[in-house]
């Protein structure tokens, strides 16, 4: 395709910013249009960025040939089928729904149309400068920590959906291994939804992964630790301590890599370049968004049991 690809992102909100202004920015394509159903913010997105805010989703997709939904959680599915059936590929925010029925009718849509569909689970991008992807071993343990202070934003989903939900895809990622057992506990707060949660997820090969997600700490945490059956591996991803006893060389200046400065560049990207068919896929598919759902809804699950 010689000209840019139009992009198009609906929802005007924080993350519909980040998404339009990468669309304005990266080579091979432009913001053509936004749709949110405040018509105000659509303008004050779109404009300053060369494109146009659209006054229903039927005028946005036609003026856009590839689409980001980063509209609330609850929206996904609904605006993702929409543009599928639309014939537009798709780059959907985590969590790729909010049932595995989204989840599924997603991936039957795409397959049947043929279209790409990527999920922001961007943080992948990270571990593939670390190397991490690339060690030959499968690992024991993982333990991940994802904490922040409460927010206004994403509240129309439990903090499993809204931030445990990376890190239950990365383990995912690191692992050939199936889930079979979760565990969880967590509180209800401010947002009327479970805010804290703490889950263990236990697989077929023994493989164990811990995870404690909170918004409504004091502070910004996020660690993680990894154990491999020849060494660890421990990151803190906020001051960039980074600790590696395996005998893998592995990137200690990972941050400095221009992938992982900018995860979301390189994620959009990767969307494009499987639209264009220069590379086979996404960073991550729908596949692997539905995988990450479905263990997430599993701790929900294991959350509302232990109510």
């Amino acid at each position: 395709m010689s000209r840019p690809l139009r992009g198009g992102v609906i929802g005007a909100g924080v993350f519909g910013g980040h998404h339009a202004r990468k669309y304005a920015s990266l080579p091979g394509s432009e913001l053509a249009a936004v749709y949110d159903p405040h018509p105000e913010r659509a303008a004050a997105l779109a404009e300053p960025l060369g494109g146009r805010a659209a006054a229903t989703l039927e005028e946005f997709l036609e003026a856009v040939d590839v689409v980001t939904v980063a509209s609330p959680a609850t929206h996904h599915a609904q605006q993702a089928l929409a543009a599928l059936r639309a014939g537009k590929p798709v780059y959907v925010e985590k969590p790729i729904g909010i049932s595995l029925d989204d989840a599924d009718k997603i991936i039957a849509e795409a397959e049947r149309r043929g279209l790409v569909v990527a999920v922001g689970h961007q943080q992948r991008v990270v571990f593939q400068a670390m190397g991490l992807f690339d060690i030959p071993e499968q690992p024991l343990r993982l333990e991940a920590l994802r904490h922040g202070p409460p927010s206004e934003r994403s509240l129309d989903v439990s903090v499993v959906l809204d931030l445990m939900v990376h890190d239950l895809d990365l383990a995912l990622a690191l692992t050939k291994a199936e889930a079979v057992a979760a565990e969880a506990e967590g509180e209800i707060d401010f947002s009327g939804g479970w805010d804290t949660a703490r889950a263990e997820i236990t697989f077929d090969d023994g493989f164990t992964a811990i995870f404690d997600a909170s918004r409504r700490a004091e502070a910004f945490k996020r660690t993680m630790r990894i154990v491999y059956p020849s060494g660890e591996v421990e990151v803190d991803f906020l001051t960039h301590a980074f600790r590696n006893t395996t005998p893998y060389p592995l990137n200690p200046d990972y941050d400095d890599t221009p992938a992982a400065k900018d995860q979301l560049a390189a994620s959009v990207e990767g969307f494009l370049k499987a639209v264009r068919g220069e590379a086979a896929r996404p960073i991550v598919t729908a596949v692997e968004g539905a995988r990450a759902l479905d263990l997430a809804l599993a701790v929900e699950q294991a959350l509302e049991a232990g109510r």
